[in-house]
C-alpha cells in the first residue's frame, strides 16, 4: 500500500481533493514563514517580560495578582479548542461532511470566545488589585505579552466566523479549504504560545 508524500509540515489534504491538494503546497509554505515571523515577535515580548518581571517598583508582585484557578480553567478551554479544531481538520480531510465540519468549527469558536471572557475577567481582577500597566515595568511587560496573545485569539475567532460564512455562501471550494488549513496552523500555534505563557508567566510568577 503506497503512502502519499507530505507536501508541507502539518495535515496535508489527500490526492482525493485533486487541485486543492496541489494548490496547498506553496500557500501553506508561505503561511509557515508568516508563523515563524510571528514566533519572533512573541520571542521578543517574552524576553522583555523575563527581564522586567522583578521590576515591580514597590507595586503588586506577580503572586499577588494572578488567579491561578481561573488561569488553569482558561488553559484547559484553549487546549480543548485545539482538539476541536483538530477534529474539524480531520473532518475536512476524510469525512467530506460539511455539517460535521461546521459543527467542529462552531465548537472551536465557542471555546475561543470563552477563553477571551476568562482572560478579560483576569485582567479586571488584576486592575482591581492595582495591577495596571502604568504601575511598574513588570506590569507594562505583562500587558505587552498576554493581551498580544489575546489579540491573536480575537483575530482567529473573527477569521473563523468569516470562514463559516464563506462555507455557507460558497461551499467547500479551494479558498475555504485552504483558509481552514491556514487557520488551523494559526490556532495550534497560539496554543503553543499560551502554554509558554502559562509556564513562564503564571506558574513561574507563583514561586
Amino acid at each position: 500500500m503506497s503512502r502519499e508524500t507530505a507536501k508541507y509540515p502539518g495535515l496535508n489534504l489527500s490526492s482525493a481533493h485533486g487541485k486543492d491538494h496541489e494548490a496547498a503546497e506553496s500557500l501553506m509554505f508561505g503561511f509557515w514563514v508568516f508563523l515563524m515571523s510571528d514566533a519572533i515577535l512573541f520571542g521578543m515580548v517574552f524576553a522583555t517580560y523575563v527581564t522586567s518581571v522583578h521590576a515591580t517598583a514597590g507595586g503588586p508582585e506577580p503572586y499577588q495578582l494572578y488567579d491561578i484557578k481561573s488561569i488553569f480553567v482558561e488553559t484547559l478551554v484553549l487546549l480543548a479548542s485545539s482538539f476541536t479544531f483538530g477534529m474539524a481538520s480531520l473532518a475536512l480531510k476524510y469525512k467530506h461532511s460539511t455539517p460535521r465540519l461546521i459543527g467542529w468549527l462552531a465548537a472551536t469558536l465557542i471555546l475561543g470566545i470563552a477563553f477571551l471572557c476568562f482572560e478579560l475577567h483576569d485582567f479586571s481582577t488584576m486592575f482591581a488589585k492595582g495591577g495596571v500597566p502604568s504601575r511598574s515595568g513588570f506590569l507594562s511587560a505583562f500587558f505587552d505579552l498576554v493581551p498580544l496573545h489575546g489579540l491573536h485569539v480575537t483575530g482567529g475567532c473573527l477569521w473563523l466566523i468569516c470562514l463559516v460564512g464563506q462555507i455557507a455562501r460558497y461551499g467547500l471550494d479551494t479558498k475555504t479549504k485552504l483558509g481552514i488549513m491556514r487557520l488551523a496552523l494559526f490556532w495550534h500555534f497560539l496554543d503553543i504560545v499560551w502554554i509558554a505563557i502559562f509556564s513562564v508567566v503564571y506558574l513561574a510568577g507563583l514561586t
